[in-house]
Parts: C-alpha cells; sequence; structure tokens
C-alpha cells in the first residue's frame, strides 16, 4: 500500500470523508481480487494526490463500517463527497474507471 493511502477503522471513518472527496475501498487481505485493485489503486492516489484522498478499509478488523455502508462484496470501491457516498463500484475496476469517477464527484 502506498503512502498517499490511508487506512481507515470504524473510528475514523467519519471524520477522514467528512469533507472533500474520498475513494475508500473496502477490502480484505485474503480476497484476490482485492490485491488486484491494490496497486491499481496506488495509481490512483499518486494521479489524484492534492485533489482527493484514498483510502482502504480492511472489513475484516472494521466490519460496522462495512455494514453501515451496505457492502456486501468485495472489494467495493465508495467515492464520498463531503461524507456523503456519490458512486459505487463492486468488483475491480480499471483506473480510468476510478479517476472519472473522482473527477465527477469534484464538479
Amino acid at each position: 500500500m502506498s503512502e498517499q493511502i490511508t487506512e481507515l477503522t470504524d473510528k475514523d471513518f467519519a471524520t477522514h470523508v467528512s469533507s472533500g472527496i474520498t475513494l475508500v475501498d473496502f477490502w480484505a487481505p485474503w480476497c484476490g481480487p482485492c490485491r488486484m485493485q491494490s496497486p491499481i489503486l496506488d495509481q490512483v492516489a499518486q494521479k489524484r494526490q492534492g485533489q482527493a484522498k484514498v483510502a482502504k478499509v480492511n472489513i475484516d478488523t472494521s466490519p460496522g463500517i462495512a455494514a453501515a455502508q451496505g457492502v456486501q462484496s468485495i472489494p467495493t470501491m465508495i467515492v464520498f463527497k463531503n461524507g456523503q457516498p456519490v458512486q459505487t463500484f463492486v468488483g475491480v475496476r480499471a483506473e480510468a474507471d476510478l479517476l472519472n469517477a473522482i473527477d465527477q464527484a469534484q464538479n
């Protein structure tokens, strides 16, 4: 995981996504597709550094927030704008899809 990606827990999730644009990846270490998504998220974090935050929530260690967000399968990525979910992706997604979602949320 790159230094631009923050690992969130049930305790700090709400504070972290409360302002600006945040792309949150709900994942687990045992999930193969989640491991495939990880380098793509690193690229997104680098390309949108200063414009949007990228974070991860391990559903095994923070199941409460995953449940509260309706996450039923992983990887699930949710784009938040000022604390509100604006777009959700389920399954591995291309870098371009995630970059476009961040760009749309900024407008």
